[in-house]
């Protein structure tokens, strides 16, 4: 046996800072960096006193302790540089917003405050406050933090989960040739997160413009690096992403800066991401003013041992002892810092006696509560909305073609339409046809991903934050569990929880695959599981005209849309205008498919065929069935208008629909109509779906789950005839 030495070797190394690094950087620069922490640490000492006072509700995750990893990588980064964080952000958005005045030739020894600077930690303190002047306008509090006009895309509650949005970030950057880099923050605890291997995977694939930085604060709430991980160093997880990867004292702002300077100098000259990992510690427990050790988890002596390096005084000493700033000078900028974070109190509160009091007329607007889940639907006012009667020259095509045909007219309409998902570039059109001719004509915009759908998921969900619109193939329904957070924690939810200050134009596209013998984990139609997130628009097309006019407009939509395609449907026929490929069908319409006065039937996607075949057994037996197909199925989008209008004529209801009762949407509807409409029914509401059961692969089996022809003629038979 012989070993052989594997290439290439890894770029993995650890920063080690002199004096002379100190002696040979800009004064101002450094004086910048003492200025910030100082800065930081008087905010949320502030927000420690605030909280215990009751001015503020909720969490308050403060980083005392790592406030030289911020201040050292903002020092470095542009104005048009993008950062994303976590729960625990406070420093990273003071940072960013300071840096973009010393990148502007600010000098706080010489310079008196900027108003706008004190208004930016104002509009910061009223976010962790709850208030209308906050950033997000008091909806995210302190953990969901975002403002694009300084560069902070977002922060994050979910551990990880904002790894994959950055990611997205970085690709909309290179995507769009923007010579700019994100730097993604993260803690210790997020590295043992799926998404975060399968975020930095697709940016070692891709290279993308991204810097992961660790803040290795030594402990995941209570839990300790040494008890999570089989290594001393975190950054070495980055070597089997194609990262270039670097260790740094975290504690000194100085080797921060360093650290990320050389990483953006590696971005440019060798297209390859970096992960830096920043040695720290934070002195309270996770949340609050509290010491760890007072739980147990850590010991007096340890955090006395890290006190010794506390950046607050450890940094201004330095820089004392080698002559590059004096005590005086010290002072005055900490009188400075000192000085905004009052402002920002005396603007947002008032003191009564030794109680701090929120100020009237600064709280939310209740009745603006729902503002922002969704869009107010203004990218639609210079939209027709056509159907098919408004047509007269017609031309066949089949049901995937028709997927692949308003794709990729709207690549070609716009540039920054592309495609990802498993397998879309291969097969000659995917792995079911929904794609063809798409990578051939568009290869750089059609891209294959790993088995990821986590990863890739979220980073269309970033993309999007940043102005692309991203079309995402989920392989098999049953795969959105893989991607849950980032589909209903992160997509669904990110405009609404950061104040509407962000679009999120995506569209998932999702094959049910219910009848084609997958099996329980395969089969699984999602539409109930969407639907339980309002932030989502769901479109489930019977028929390609529909799947056109609904997909153009689910492009145009500045919300998340989820296309609902059944594999019956993939081969079939259907009529779409000749040569037109660019009418809008409204998102939210519903259509009467079928004329009736018996009974009202309510079905959607390969549902609508079912019932309509149904319905003509039945009109030899006197039985006129008005069937409505539905479209749009969001629970908010469903079209109550012309459901109503149908029962005010037939006086009884049927909902029909493939998925099973615990994963549709059916009892949702019947719930309401019977709600909105009990005068106008003379029967109860029914429902046929496929058995609450995960279908089996045998054939017959499968058969019995799904809701046949006969199941659904005897349903409207019954509720026809009131005997349900």
């Amino acid at each position: 046996m012989k070993f052989l030495k594997v290439t290439p070797e890894l770029d993995y190394k650890k920063i080690i800072v002199s004096q002379n690094d100190y002696e040979g950087t800009d004064p101002n620069l450094l004086a910048g960096m003492a200025f910030e922490i100082f800065l930081i640490r008087e905010f949320e000492n502030m927000l420690l006193t605030l909280a215990d006072g009751g001015c503020i509700h909720g969490p308050v995750h403060t980083s005392i302790g790592q406030e030289a990893c911020a201040a050292g990588a903002m020092s470095v980064l542009n104005p048009t540089d993008k950062i994303a964080s976590t729960h625990r952000a406070h420093h990273h958005y003071l940072a960013k917003l300071i840096g973009s005045y010393f990148s502007a030739g600010f000098n706080i020894l010489k310079d008196k405050i900027p108003e706008t600077l004190t208004e930016g930690v104002t509009q910061l303190l009223g976010e962790v406050m709850g208030l209308s002047v906050g950033c997000c306008g008091g909806r995210g509090g302190s953990m969901h933090l975002r403002n694009k006009e300084i560069g902070f895309i977002g922060s994050n509650a979910i551990v990880a989960g904002g790894v994959p949005l950055a990611t997205g970030a970085a690709f909309a950057s290179k995507f769009n040739k923007r010579k700019e880099v994100t730097v993604c923050f993260l803690g210790d605890g997020a590295v043992h997160q799926g998404a975060f291997h399968e975020a930095i995977n697709l940016a070692g694939i891709w290279e993308l413009p991204i810097i992961y930085v660790i803040e290795n604060n030594q402990y995941a709430v209570g839990t300790s690096v040494k008890a999570a991980a089989g290594m001393d160093d975190l950054a070495q997880k980055g070597s089997a992403y194609r990262c270039v990867s670097r260790i740094v004292d975290g504690m000194d702002p100085l080797a921060v800066m360093l650290a990320v300077n050389e990483a953006k100098e590696i971005i440019e000259k060798v297209k390859k991401p970096v992960l830096i990992e920043a040695k720290c510690y934070r002195f309270p427990h996770h949340a609050g003013p509290v010491s760890g050790s007072n739980f147990g988890y850590r010991t007096k002596e340890e955090e006395e041992k890290w006190r010794k390096k506390d950046p607050y005084t450890a940094y201004p000493d330095k820089l004392a002892e080698y002559n590059l700033l004096s005590d005086e000078q010290i002072e005055q900028i900490k009188e400075k810092s000192n000085g905004i974070v009052q402002a920002a109190v005396d603007h947002c509160t008032i003191l009564e006696g030794k109680n701090f009091i929120v100020k009237d007329g600064l709280w939310p607007d209740i009745k603006k509560v729902e503002y922002g889940l969704r869009s107010e639907g203004t990218e639609f006012n210079d939209i027709l909305f056509r159907e098919k009667e408004d047509f007269k020259t017609f031309e066949e095509i089949i049901y995937s073609d028709a997927i692949a045909a308003v794709t990729g007219r709207n690549m070609e309409k716009d540039n920054n339409v592309f495609v990802l998902g498993e397998e879309v570039a291969h097969f000659g059109g995917g792995p079911y046809g929904a794609t063809k001719g798409l990578f051939q004509k568009y290869p750089d915009r059609v891209l294959n991903t790993p088995i990821s759908e986590a990863g890739f998921t979220g980073l269309a969900g970033g993309a999007a934050m940043d102005g692309l619109y991203p079309v995402v193939e989920i392989m098999f329904a049953d795969f959105t569990l893989v991607a849950a957070d980032q589909l209903f924690n992160q997509i669904g939810k990110l405009r609404h929880m950061y104040g509407n200050t962000t679009h999120m134009p995506v569209v998932v596209r999702i094959r049910i695959a219910t009848g084609c013998g997958y099996g329980g984990q395969h089969s699984m139609d999602p539409v109930g599981l969407y639907s339980l997130f309002s932030g989502w628009r769901i479109i489930a097309p019977s028929n390609a005209f529909d799947y056109v006019g609904l997909f153009n407009s689910a492009i145009r939509s500045t919300d998340p849309v989820l296309l609902l395609e059944h594999n019956k449907l993939y081969p079939q026929k259907f009529d779409i205008p000749a040569g037109n490929l660019d009418y809008f069908v409204k998102m939210g319409k519903a259509n009467v498919i079928r004329s009736g006065s018996d009974v009202t039937v309510l079905s959607y996607s390969s549902g609508v065929k079912l019932c309509a075949e149904a319905a003509e057994e039945l009109v030899k037996e006197g039985i006129e069935t008005e069937i409505i197909d539905l479209r749009t199925v969001s629970p908010a989008d469903i079209d109550y208008e012309l459901i109503g209008q149908s029962l005010k004529k037939t006086g009884a209801i049927l909902v029909v629909e493939q998925a099973s009762k615990s994963l549709g949407i059916g009892k949702g509807i019947a719930y309401e109509c019977q709600m909105r409409f009990f005068d106008y029914l003379d029967s109860p509401t029914a429902l046929v779906n496929s058995l609450d059961i995960p279908p089996p692969v045998s054939k017959p089996l499968e058969e019995e789950c799904l809701p046949g022809i006969t199941q659904v003629r005897n349903m409207i038979f019954r509720v026809a005839r009131r005997k349900v």
